[in-house]
């Protein structure tokens, strides 16, 4: 039996951006020059999406993100309000890159990707983990999405101004 369970092959994308249409994008420790935005797994089947995305943002970036019911606008200590993190509801269904593909069941081939988008103050502070990811950068976000090296990532961030009017 494998040592580690299995990846679950339903996961999140999360576009961090600002009012001003930056987006921060992060580049993954296991392959310098792949940027991209805050992915991961559910770590559980029965994990509600919106969880998810909360737990990697923070594992990711340190920036945490109030719980959703938690009843407020407001900022919670150092936690954005619930509120700023918003489901796209826009899912993609892409081909596992091959040399991730190890993490998931024999067989499984497909992830579906769920977006989210997250407003942050321009200034929130970064703190990745070393273990996944290097460097950051904030870019505008066509220079994001022509930086990062999934395609569902750059069309998530080219549709961030139509997500950020509605």
């Amino acid at each position: 039996m494998n040592e580690r369970p299995y990846k679950i092959p339903e996961s999140v994308l999360v576009v961090i951006h600002t009012a001003e249409r930056e987006v921060l994008l992060i580049e993954r420790a296991d392959k310098a020059g792949f940027w991209q935005s805050v992915t991961g797994s559910k770590d559980m089947p029965e994990e509600d999406l919106s969880e998810t995305a909360r737990r990697e943002v923070q594992e990711e970036t340190g920036i945490v993100v109030a719980a959703a019911g938690v009843e407020s606008n407001q900022a919670i200590g150092n936690a954005l309000p619930a509120v700023n993190l918003r489901d796209w509801q826009l899912s993609n269904i892409y081909e596992i890159y091959p040399v991730w593909r190890h993490r998931y069941a024999p067989g499984v081939t497909k992830n579906t990707e769920h977006v989210f988008g997250l407003l942050v103050p321009r200034d929130i502070p970064v703190t990745l983990a070393p273990r996944e990811h290097t460097r950051y950068q904030w870019l505008p976000y066509r220079e994001a999405a022509d930086r990062c090296f999934s395609p569902s990532n750059a069309e998530a961030i080219l549709q961030l101004p139509s997500y950020m009017q509605g």
